[in-house]
């Protein structure tokens, strides 16, 4: 039987499942697999984590060097995200030939290009699983069951707290602030949330899995973003009016070559399979040229579901002995990103009670190539009206220039929202 040493970077909520599966489930692999992991060291500076988990302090380092020069430790699996000291760890790691595995989306979207010199240059794996959908195996799905495939798109609920807070606001009309004090009451949420409801967590991930998808790295900064703090419950209840429900949506096109990688808040059409996925799970729908629409579905966080995607990897590592996902293939060109993207809008605001304002706006869209799909008109309330738009589908840089043009009518009160359609 191999055995396979392993060291634990970080023993907070994901490293602490991680250890928890490794020990609870250590005899499963062994029958599975034929493997016997073992973990030979835990970084971290508190043991009250270790202890809580009865491990021995014997095992326990705070020293990134005693792992590096352990001969017995084959992977490293790191749990203690951000940047730094992460970054330099795990360089170090792969340098002297030891396979990584990691659960940090924010360094593996934003160090890319260094962790694979660093995999090439040690010749060691460099797996990622955990970093995007927790426990939904997506990126092996990518790599291991669509090879036969172009990717054509993808589009997915990739955060749990902003599906939370959506689907609170969907389903019980709770306002956005309210919203998120439960999901930071439950857990869901950090006390400082911008990675999640401004978009930065869901942008780190679209660039993984799109830099995997279409086999060239799409940087961070290519990632157009949008978060959900200002998404209200009148918007979504007009959505359900047209058949719609609300997500904030990663989407990955490849359009005859063309790249576009964006985060921001869509309505989907309620027979959307994306539509029903509610709560803090994740979902991932992938469009291939040949296989046609592949749906993954799960949990998107938490200690178990994420630890399993890291423990899964160990294994999968364990098994390879060697690079894996070094997809390091060169970095798409300005030229090869899409300079305008195509979709529907849907487009509220309020406007005076005078007639011909109606036909004003429509003239001001159709003069900017926007055409209009259908018009919800509300009763007149204190002199003005909200009237919600939808549209066909029409270039963002054409609508911008008809919001502007909108916003200048003297019967137009303010463009109060505008969401788009997927």
């Amino acid at each position: 039987m191999k055995k396979t040493g392993v060291a634990l970077l970080g023993l907070g909520t994901v490293g602490g499942g991680t250890y928890r599966i490794l020990q609870q489930n250590r005899e499963l692999i062994k029958k599975a697999h034929g493997l016997d992991i073992e973990v030979i060291k835990i970084l971290d500076r508190d043991y009250n984590k270790s202890d809580a988990l009865n491990v021995d302090r014997a095992k326990v380092t705070f020293d990134i060097d005693d792992i590096i020069s352990d001969p017995s430790i084959g992977i490293v699996a790191e749990a203690i995200g951000g940047i730094n000291p992460a970054k330099s760890f795990l360089i170090k790691a792969l340098e002297a030939g030891k396979s990584v595995v990691t659960a940090n989306k924010e360094l593996c979207a934003k160090c890319w290009d260094e962790l694979n010199a660093a995999a090439k240059k040690g010749k060691a794996g460099f797996y990622f699983e955990a970093s995007c959908v927790g426990g939904v195996p997506i990126i092996r799905t990518l790599m291991d069951g669509m090879q036969a495939n172009n990717i054509l798109e993808m589009k997915g609920i990739v955060n749990g707290t902003t599906n939370y807070i959506l689907s609170a606001m969907t389903q019980c009309g709770t306002e956005y602030s309210d919203a998120l004090k439960e999901a930071q009451k439950l857990g869901y949420a950090e006390a400082n949330p911008t990675a999640d409801v401004d978009g930065f967590d869901a942008s780190y991930k679209i660039s993984i899995l799109s830099t995997l998808a279409f086999h060239k790295h799409v940087p961070l900064e290519k990632v157009y973003r949008e978060g959900i703090s200002s998404i209200s419950v009148e918007d979504i209840n007009y959505g359900k009016e047209l058949g719609m429900t609300l997500k904030l949506l990663a989407i990955a096109k490849n359009n005859g070559g063309k790249i576009e990688a964006r985060v921001h808040p869509a309505f989907v059409d309620n027979a959307h399979p994306l539509a029903t996925v509610s709560g803090s799970f994740n979902a991932v729908h992938l469009l291939g040229d040949m296989v046609g629409d592949i749906m993954l579905y799960g949990r998107g966080a938490g200690d178990l579901p994420t630890g399993s995607a890291i423990v899964s990897d160990i294994v999968y590592a364990a098994n390879k002995g060697g690079a894996k996902y070094n997809y390091n293939n060169g970095t798409f060109k300005d030229s090869d990103f899409a300079g305008d993207f195509t979709c529907k809008y849907y487009i509220r605001m309020n406007v005076s009670d005078k007639s011909g304002t109606l036909g004003k706006i429509a003239t001001v869209f159709g003069k900017n190539k926007v055409s209009l799909q259908s018009v919800l008109q509300k009763d007149v309330k204190d002199g003005f009206a909200p009237i919600v738009f939808t549209t066909h589908e029409t270039g963002e840089k054409n609508m911008q220039k008809a919001l502007a043009a909108v916003k200048e009518l003297d019967s137009v009160i303010d463009v109060a929202a505008v969401i788009r359609i997927e």
